[in-house]
């Protein structure tokens, strides 16, 4: 599949749909607190982003070999990695670190993003891993320059992330984004400088670096969606659009 590079008008529909995402996370963030059920956090987000004028992009996605996604966010605390669903009795708790991941359509346009929160006070090393795992989101975002390659997103995030002594999960990636959720280029979180497809104006993708405090290693629960660190440790993940524009990269998912 080619990569679709898009025009100026079509970066500008993309930032529109992130606008959105971006919004969400601020009505939110207001309620990621002990004592709130992951459900609510999810009816909320859906209501904010329909009056919008947007639809939730994950609800109900059903792709080969998965059951219909249930929800409008995608939550994944303490040792869930990605794709955990909202539920009535998930409560968060004090001394979580909890992952929502948003995914709106506006006007055809996605707009995809994921935040890394801590419920009341947390551990040390639990804040550790976040704010490691958001200095790799920053790290790559540099990287995504005309001229860079898509290893070079990868290598910085990689180095960054065991130089503190966090694994990099392998199996998930960054994806390009446009009126589909998934397109090409696959982003990796790991690889080698100076390698993959040259970066060019017009590509628009997102980055999003998952980091274990133990394990680099996945387990798939039965549900069909939730993915655990097999090991049991925390993970922590954070994600933007961007752009590659001849002016450096731009974020999309911003308010």
């Amino acid at each position: 599949m080619a990569i679709i590079l898009k025009s100026r008008e079509e970066i500008a529909g993309l930032r529109e749909a992130g606008r959105i995402v971006a919004e969400t996370y601020q009505l939110l963030e207001h309620y990621i607190v002990p004592g709130v059920a992951t459900l609510e956090l999810d009816r909320r987000a859906e209501q904010f982003i329909r009056g919008r004028g947007a639809r939730p992009m994950y609800k109900g996605y059903h792709p080969p070999g998965h059951p219909a996604f249930p929800g409008t966010i995608c939550v994944a605390i303490n040792n869930v990695i990605v794709h955990g669903p909202p539920r009535k009795k998930q409560m968060l708790r004090e001394g979580d670190i909890v992952g929502i991941d948003i995914g709106a359509v506006y006007d055809g346009w996605v707009g995809d993003a994921c935040k890394t929160y801590a419920v009341g006070a947390v551990d040390r090393e639990s804040s550790r891993l976040v704010d490691t795992t958001r200095e790799c989101l920053e790290l790559g975002i540099g990287e995504s320059r005309v001229g860079r390659r898509i290893g070079d997103i990868g290598a910085a995030i990689q180095r960054h992330a065991e130089g503190a002594g966090f694994s990099v999960v392998r199996e998930y990636c960054g994806h390009g984004v446009g009126r589909k959720l998934w397109e090409e280029p696959s982003v990796p979180h790991h690889g080698k400088p100076g390698t993959g497809t040259p970066l060019r104006p017009g590509m628009v993708f997102t980055i999003e670096p998952m980091l274990n405090a133990g394990g680099p290693a996945t387990r798939l629960l039965d549900d069909g969606w939730t993915v655990v660190t097999a090991d049991g440790s925390r993970s922590a993940q954070f994600e933007h659009s961007i752009a590659v524009t001849e002016r450096g990269p731009e974020i999309l998912t911003l308010p």
